[in-house]
Parts: C-alpha cells; structure tokens; sequence
C-alpha cells in the first residue's frame, strides 16, 4: 500500500547514550572483550548488536569471577561509591562511561547532603525505585535518601523539621516532577514546615525535557505513531505516555516483527518515535517495513 512514514528527528539515543556507545566501540576495537556491568542500553535490538562485537553483559555478582585486568564498563547510568570499591578490589580495569549530566547530579546530592544534614535536613529524590541512575544517587549518601515515585507517595513522607532537598532522576517527566514539587510545598505546609525549608534542584535532562514537547507536537501532526523502545526502558515508558496522550492511536513496539497491519487504515500518515535508548538505525528499520507494507 505504501504509506506515508515519517522518523522524528528529535528521537533517539541522547547524548549520555551516544557517548557511552561510542566509548563501549572503541574499547571493543581488535576483538577486545569489554563487560558492561548491566546494559549499556535498555535495548535488546542495540545490545544484540554491540555482542557481536565482543560486550557481554555482567551482574555484580560476576564481577568476583572475572579474570583480574578485564574490563568492566560503567554504563551512562552511573553507579554507587561501592560499585568503583568492589572494581578495584577485584583487580578489573574500570571503563568509565557514565552520562556526565548524571555525574554532575551525582556530585551536587553528595554536596547538598553534607549541607543539610547537620540541621537534620533530608534528601528526596523523585525517580524509580531499584533504576540503576537512583541507585547510583542514593549510594552518593549512604543509602540516607527518600525515594519517591509519584506525587502522591507525598502523602507517605514523615519529615524531620529540618530543610528538605528535592532532586529528580534525569529521565522523569518534567511536568510529574513539576507537580510532586508543589505537592511537597503543599504538604510541608500543612505540617506547620515553613516554605524556605524546601530546595527544588531542576535536575531533569534539558534534553529529555525538550523531547516531552516536541514528542506531543509530532504526535498530534500524524494519524498513527509507532514508538520504539525496549521494554526495560524507563525513559521509553514515560516518553510513550507522552505519545498516548497526544495521540490514542500511539503503539508501542520493540522491533519491526511487533508491527500489525491491523492498526493501520489507508490513508494514514505515520510517525515513528523512539526512547533516548532507541538506536536510530532501528527507528529507520520500521519505518522500511511499514513503508513495504
């Protein structure tokens, strides 16, 4: 039938993720083996690609089995102070590839605890339970951080009286953490807190941020939108949400062998969109196959 298909230039690896690809390639040239300690990239179609090249993914379990001098690659997401501790006492050589917005988070939360806690001040960070980048941050204060979901686990909070940091994790939807911000303002108050207790650190990706726009904008601009992402990706739930808002005739799908002929009509315009972890040689990929169609 050949429809009309059209990629989103705005989709696709981000910065943090290109950079932690092309680290992982060039340490791969001359056949070297790298491990990736988790996946560089919650893509399977990406992953598949980069294991053919030698980068096998490990848990930190592995790591003790590891023969001494390898190298092990710390993806864009970051780790804790203990994880860079049990590299170097296993002897593995470190590949350092997380995103520097991530680092620079990492650092500031470090900084912010060491302002607070003397007053009895508490660390809230909004972002997913278990996520390797909140992992990383929670391990920069000794575990001693509340993490928060949603805005209404608001409501769960027992403060201390003392001044309260609120960052988020980089890849969370800018108006969510908007919202669980003014939330906490609203609770606080409530609980006699004065309002200058409350620091909001805006640490969401300006990147992932400027997608949540211009990912509405090119989903409301076509009739049906194929979002690709793997399905361990973070940033890809939250962005297809963006997309099934804008646009109910919004599918998410993996890879091109996902796609059913029956959500299409003839004369649909078709957009394809991806995840910051979605490779754009994928993206390109289903937009071929929609086009044979």
């Amino acid at each position: 039938m050949g429809y009309h298909v059209e990629i989103d230039t705005n989709s696709g690896f981000c910065s943090g993720v290109i950079r932690a690809i092309r680290c992982a390639e060039e340490a791969l040239t001359g056949n070297k083996k790298v491990y990736s300690l988790g996946a560089i990239v919650h893509n399977n179609e990406e992953l598949r690609r980069l294991g053919k090249k030698g980068l096998e993914v490990v848990t930190y379990k592995d790591l003790e089995h590891l023969p001494a001098g390898s190298t092990v690659l710390v993806r864009a997401h970051g780790e804790p102070p203990s994880t860079y501790a049990k590299l170097e006492k296993h002897n593995l050589q470190l590949l350092e590839c997380t995103c520097p917005v991530v680092l620079k988070l990492q650092k500031k939360i470090k900084q912010e605890y060491a302002r607070i806690k003397q007053k009895n001040g508490q660390i809230i960070i909004f972002g997913k339970k278990g996520h390797a980048e909140v992992v990383g941050l929670v391990g920069q204060v000794g575990q001693d951080a509340i993490v928060i979901e949603t805005e209404q686990e608001v409501d769960t909070l027992i403060f201390s009286g003392g001044p309260i940091s609120l960052f988020s994790q980089t890849t969370k939807d800018p108006e969510e953490y908007k919202a669980t911000a003014e939330k906490l303002k609203e609770s606080m108050a409530t609980h006699g807190l004065a309002p200058d207790l409350l620091t909001v650190f805006h640490t969401i990706c300006a990147q992932v941020d400027s997608r949540h726009e211009a990912l509405t904008r090119f989903a409301k601009s076509r009739s049906l939108i194929l979002f690709v992402a793997g399905k361990e990706s973070s940033n890809g739930k939250v962005l297809f949400q963006t997309c099934k808002q804008a646009n109910p005739r919004s599918y998410a799908i993996e890879k091109p062998d996902d796609i059913s002929p029956d959500w299409f009509e003839p004369e649909d315009t078709v957009g394809i969109c991806g995840a910051t972890s979605t490779p754009f040689w994928l993206m390109e990929q289903v937009a071929e196959t929609v086009r044979n169609m």
